[in-house]
């Protein structure tokens, strides 16, 4: 599981043994100076040079979100990633800015994939069953963080796709062989 940022400088993975998310942001790096027993040229670049671009490197954050992280999802507004933790059936929010986990919830599935609707305002878990619970998507509200929808589609379901006018999402139903619609 992979995102990167719209623009192109933060990388996120998750670690489904360690049960952490890599936040790998680009950053400066600093100035190796110049070469040992060298003398920097008097009065700068020679004429026609172009100026050198700061150089750049990857800083790797770890953050904790549960036992089995494995499917995440990248907020539209990217301050957050909410994350699945398919062995202990929660999802953790871990706000991007401050790299650390807000919330950890319980829910009915024991998720292993996790996609915003285009929205932002509702989020799918698809998975295996979990407790007494048949359910293997449910929807969930993403400000009260509540579910509003479940399915049971027969079962456990993985992947999500959700159309690009947000309308329907596409959920694989392995277990089954077969992909359920949903009408978002």
């Amino acid at each position: 599981m992979v995102a990167v940022s719209p623009n192109l400088d933060h990388v996120f993975t998750s670690n489904v043994s360690s049960g952490t998310i890599s936040i790998i942001e680009q950053v400066s790096a600093p100035s190796p100076g110049p070469p040992p027993a060298s003398t920097p040229p008097s009065g700068g670049l020679p004429p026609g040079t172009p100026p050198s671009n700061p150089r750049k490197t990857w800083r790797v954050t770890n953050v904790a979100a549960g036992r089995g992280a494995e499917g995440f999802d990248l907020s539209p507004d990217g301050r957050k990633i909410w994350v699945a933790n398919a062995q202990d059936g929660t999802v953790t929010i871990i706000d991007v800015p401050t790299k650390k986990a807000t919330l950890t919830f319980p829910i009915s599935v024991r998720g292993n994939r996790l996609k915003f609707a285009r929205d932002g305002k509702r989020v799918l878990v698809s998975g295996g069953s979990s407790g007494s619970s048949n359910a293997n998507l449910v929807i969930l509200d993403v400000g009260t963080h509540q579910e509003v929808r479940s399915f049971d589609f027969g079962g456990g379901s993985a992947g999500i796709l959700i159309v690009p006018d947000g309308s329907r999402a596409y959920v694989a139903v392995s277990a089954k062989d077969k992909v359920a619609v949903v009408d978002l």
